[in-house]
């Protein structure tokens, strides 16, 4: 009896539970939103407005540029791409002049290049952008995505009550599993609410969005780093292999990070282990922004299959160290200065002050400014890092050759 009422329980904590397999290491892809948002006039903007002629285009880039060599390997399309009403069997319909091929063709478009194909919809009556949402719609909603071949389902929270997000969020989930098609799962479920659920949360998502989102500023960026380090405590508790914290796109190439503040965000966005979703031009980026974005090294960092999303492990002086743990026993560690003050700051810090063991270390500059540094136990290590800049170097333990 006892070994039944096991099976049962074990049963349907695996119907409940997403189990997709999914999102081992963060993933990494492209989305449309913070640099495209909801340009819909292919008349006036045909290069930048919402379509099936920008996914085919940027789908191109990430293969020729090496962006998918590198790991970006999804293409996904957030709001604005629905027609204003479903169809009479009560079907979403892709906009019929953007989206003329369908998005089944398009999937297909994508596929054929090696990559992933990603959608988004609305947990609500209606998305952010006022196109139809999933409620009352869900199951032949994904019974669609499944139809078209969708690899990724970012599912948003707009025109809902934020009640019954708790129950309607793994509800979507399951039929998501249940299509027996896997669709890496995106939830915008804590970011609508006061005190989340995060151990249903971390259940139930492969990703979810934790605060507001993401804008083309230095100022936007600062914000959610201060978000994510005040909250670290409960964050980390749930972050893991097949589901992480998202603290929103890399905005990088865009208009408003320099290339120093575009590092920071790559260098933090790295320690944190967050989803690596550029929004950007691919078409037009500057060589300087693509570098930082195919950098193997950070890349390297925020796949590491450890999975241990790193901390803001100490705060002074306008400057912030951030250092995760790796599978390796190296430690990445980024320095950080928020002062505006003109001259470049140089900061003498401890090991106990980075966090990481007292041992001599190799130390390797991840953005190559520097040659490699040996740092021995009871020193202070020194590092000179510029205004809104960053110096991010992983500590490798230095053991001697016999």
């Amino acid at each position: 009896m006892k070994k039944l009422l096991f099976s049962l329980i074990t049963l349907l904590s695996s119907v409940v539970a997403l189990d997709n397999g999914l999102a081992l290491t963060p993933p990494m892809g492209w989305l449309t939103w913070e640099r495209f948002r909801c340009i819909t006039d292919c008349q006036k903007y045909p290069k930048e407005c919402i379509s099936e002629f920008l996914i085919r285009r940027m789908a191109d880039i990430m293969v020729k540029d090496g962006y998918l060599e590198a790991g970006y390997n999804y293409v996904a399309i957030d709001d604005c791409w629905l027609e204003m009403e479903r169809s009479s069997d009560h079907r979403m319909v892709p906009d019929r002049k953007r989206f003329p091929s369908g998005m089944k063709s398009l999937a297909d478009y994508v596929h054929g290049k090696g990559l992933l194909f990603g959608i988004y919809q609305d947990y609500g009556t209606l998305t952010c952008g006022g196109y139809p949402g999933v409620l009352g719609y869900e199951e032949i909603d994904v019974k669609t995505f499944a139809e078209w071949d969708v690899d990724y389902v970012k599912l948003d929270g707009c025109y809902v009550n934020t009640t019954q997000m708790d129950t309607g969020y793994p509800a979507f989930g399951k039929l998501l599993n249940d299509t027996g098609r896997p669709m890496l799962y995106s939830c915008s479920w804590p970011a609508y609410q006061d005190k989340p659920n995060y151990d249903s949360i971390a259940k139930h998502c492969n990703l979810w969005r934790n605060w507001g989102d993401i804008q083309d500023s230095w100022t936007s960026v600062k914000s959610i780093m201060k978000w994510f380090a005040e909250s670290q405590d409960e964050l980390v508790k749930h972050a893991g292999p097949g589901h992480w914290n998202d603290p929103d796109m890399l905005i990088i190439g865009n208009y408003g990070l320099s290339l120093d503040q575009a590092r920071v965000q790559m260098a933090v966005w790295s320690v944190l282990a967050a989803p690596l979703l550029m929004s950007v031009d691919l078409a037009t980026i500057r060589p300087e922004f693509k570098e930082v974005l195919l950098n193997r090294d950070i890349i390297a960092v925020d796949q590491d299959p450890l999975g241990r999303q790193g901390l803001r492990v100490w705060n002074g002086s306008k400057c912030e160290i951030w250092t995760r743990e790796l599978v390796d026993g190296s430690y990445a560690v980024a320095f950080v200065n928020l002062r505006e003050d003109g001259v470049p700051y140089t900061l003498q810090v401890s090991h106990d002050q980075m966090r990481i063991p007292q041992k001599a270390y190799e130390v390797q500059d991840l953005y190559k400014d520097e040659g490699k540094i040996m740092y021995s136990a009871g020193e202070n290590f020194e590092t000179r890092i510029n205004p809104t800049g960053v110096r991010f170097y992983k500590f490798m333990p230095f053991v001697l050759k016999q």
